[in-house]
């Protein structure tokens, strides 16, 4: 009486973990650095803001977004990737991005892709709401490895060409999840082609383009406007939560072409959740202040040279280009994520979690993830006993 398309998957990250480490004691005080879930500050004066239009949940929200709030998202985009968008046609706000991530396959995946079964591709590791929006619409999900030696991204150009000829969606995560590889301009104009080439669309999740360390990275819509790219090639996919630590927000936006943003629009109407107005004003006021994104870099840009300086001599440390993920290497991520948790108390996130076994083996079994969330002292006791409970202390 149930449906079968879900019954494979294996368990979900965070109740997987829970299972691995709850039926130990912690080995000393918990600091979590498993979720990515931003600990600093959201600015001050968004309370303000959201009691000035309190009355506004005695509305129903547009489906669309509120113009100002369309018109913020369109400026932002114009002024931080120089490409200018039309804020009724080309924008639509989210209610949360995973929101978007996975309905895009219910609006834009065909049910047949040159008469075959569709193709998803996606990194792996990855986001899991990509696998599951594959599933949804009966696509086949392919998994693309990104390891060290892709520089961390998938290299979706080493696909036969069957796989991209039936490919309709590709997802991409750069600042990758959970990496922090940065996808440059030549690896965006080469993915670019290859869309062109073999006709499917580029799902760009850009939820940590605002955590870098001194360069912006470059994002797929401006490459894909320099290189006069069909306006329906590129989907992108932006957040409040770690751009402005406002994960309980749950605020982002989508945009792209019109007759993309026109199928989301229509799902919405008819199966979506809009953000309810007082928080769209919230949101509104956030894309329209950098102030606060600045302070907030420059947290981070401290505890990336903190990561630096404890892990800087372990054999294998990639010092990320972006987000606030570590991507540790160690020898099993399961084991390594145990005994860090019965000897310190420090929790961790087993690479193979946020991975897919393929015939070339599970990209993160020889991982783990570390999440730079918390303050800085708190991160600063947590990486350090990372380093001393995994790799032998400071010598390493």
């Amino acid at each position: 009486m149930f449906p079968e398309r879900f019954s494979n998957l294996p368990a979900y990250a965070f109740p997987r973990l829970r299972a691995l480490l709850d039926v130990h004691e912690p080995g000393g005080p918990v600091i979590h650095m498993t979720i990515g879930e931003p600990k600093h500050a959201f600015p001050a004066w968004i309370s303000d803001i959201l009691t000035q239009n309190m009355a506004g949940f005695n509305k129903y929200p547009p489906n669309e977004g509120t113009p100002e709030l369309r018109g913020a998202i369109r400026d932002w985009i114009n002024q931080r990737y120089g490409v200018t968008l039309d804020a009724d046609t080309q924008v639509m706000p989210l209610n949360g991005t995973r929101e978007g991530l996975y309905n895009v396959g219910m609006a834009l995946c065909p049910e047949t892709k040159n008469g075959a079964k569709p193709v998803v591709l996606m990194p792996n590791p990855f986001y899991q709401v990509y696998l599951i929006s594959a599933i949804s619409v009966a696509a086949e999900p392919v998994f693309v490895n990104a390891t060290e030696e892709t520089g961390h991204l998938p290299d979706f150009e080493a696909l036969s060409e069957d796989v991209l000829n039936r490919t309709a969606l590709a997802y991409i995560c750069s600042p990758a999840n959970p990496q922090g590889a940065v996808a440059d301009r030549d690896y965006w104009e080469r993915l670019i082609r290859l869309a062109e080439k073999h006709d499917f669309q580029i799902l760009a999740d850009e939820c940590y383009s605002e955590i870098y360390r001194d360069t912006p990275p470059v994002g797929a819509l401006q490459v894909a406007h320099e290189m006069g790219a069909n306006p329906e090639r590129v989907v992108i996919f932006h957040s409040l939560s770690k751009r402005s630590n406002l994960p309980g927000l749950r605020s982002g936006f989508v945009a792209g072409g019109p007759e993309t943003i026109k199928r989301l629009q229509q799902l919405r109407n008819y199966s979506g959740a809009p953000l309810p107005l007082p928080l769209q004003a919230v949101a509104q006021a956030v894309w329209e202040d950098e102030a606060h994104v600045v302070e907030n870099r420059a947290l981070y840009a401290e505890k990336y040279d903190l990561a630096d300086r404890i892990f800087g001599n372990v054999p294998g440390y990639r010092s990320p280009q972006a987000g606030f993920f570590l991507w540790l290497p160690v020898e099993n991520g399961e084991d390594a994520a145990l005994k860090l948790w019965k000897d310190t108390g420090v929790r961790v996130l087993p690479g193979a979690y946020l991975s897919q076994d393929t015939k070339a083996g599970n990209p993160g079994t020889q991982y783990i993830r570390v999440a730079m969330v918390a303050p800085k002292a708190e991160t600063e006791r947590g990486l350090t006993q990372i380093r001393d409970c995994l790799y032998g202390g400071e010598d390493q």
